[in-house]
């Protein structure tokens, strides 16, 4: 595989004014650090750093950068990008050593098609989308697959089932879930129970009856007297009549 290589130029401290001009220009102001050494600042080109770090190696690419004669073997540490354009604003890269260890974070990628979900109907959860490593920089994987085309549903993979390169050392918790097929949660809509249907039906009819006997009442009420003066009146007539 051929080595990736990032020219650079050391960058003097400079206004906010100079920098904007610099990105203008099509450069990407940058920063190396570590193993030991004091940081420098640099300027980068940035074709030639969008090709670096689009590689296929992905972000654990390890990158040769060459600062004049000198040349250090670096990995990306930080990228800024423009909130909007999403374009490339600042680079932190970190110098490492070839021969001591490090830890670094690996992709996971799932591969094939679980038959729990293509003919079960199952859903298929990726839990645990990067597992921590610990290895030579030269020997970080660029990603680690995983093989989904034999999950039926309620099976997974946990970080212990991983294929992992000879020469690498994963950190994070072996029980830990990557992706796992789960059943289809169905929704049932739940009918109203007979007996609370009726204690319904029944707890609204009193409520007509109530409104109901107040207005019965009172016009009975205002009837009476009303009767009750036929009833008088006809008596003092038959003694009128008797006297004649």
């Amino acid at each position: 595989m051929k080595d990736i290589v990032l020219e650079a130029e050391k960058r003097e401290t400079s206004t906010r004014g100079a920098i904007n001009l610099l990105r203008a220009s099509g450069k990407v102001p940058a920063i190396t650090y570590g193993d030991n050494e004091a940081p420098v600042a640099l300027t980068l080109d940035e074709k030639s750093l969008q090709a670096a770090i689009h590689s296929e190696r992905g972000r654990n690419a390890l990158i040769t950068l060459k600062i004049g004669a000198t040349s250090h073997a670096v990995l990306v540490k930080e990228i800024q990008r423009h909130p909007i354009s999403r374009a490339i604003r600042h680079v932190d890269l970190y110098r490492v050593s070839l021969k001591k260890p490090i830890e670094a974070l690996v992709p996971i990628h799932v591969k094939g098609e679980a038959p729990g979900v293509k003919l079960g109907g199952g859903i298929l959860e990726h839990v645990l989308r990067e597992v921590r490593v610990k290895c030579l920089p030269a020997e970080i994987p660029a990603s680690i697959d995983v093989d989904v085309s034999n999950l039926q549903v309620n099976q997974g993979i946990k970080v212990k089932d991983l294929t992992i390169p000879a020469g690498v050392e994963v950190l994070t918790e072996k029980e830990g879930i990557i992706v796992n097929i789960v059943a289809p949660t169905i929704l049932e809509e739940v009918a109203p129970a007979a007996g609370a249907a009726v204690a319904g039906a029944t707890g609204a009819e009193p409520e007509v009856i109530k409104k109901g006997k107040p207005e019965e009442g009172a016009a009975a009420d205002a009837k009476a007297p009303a009767a009750g003066d036929k009833k008088g009146a006809a008596p003092a007539a038959e003694k009128k009549a008797d006297k004649k």
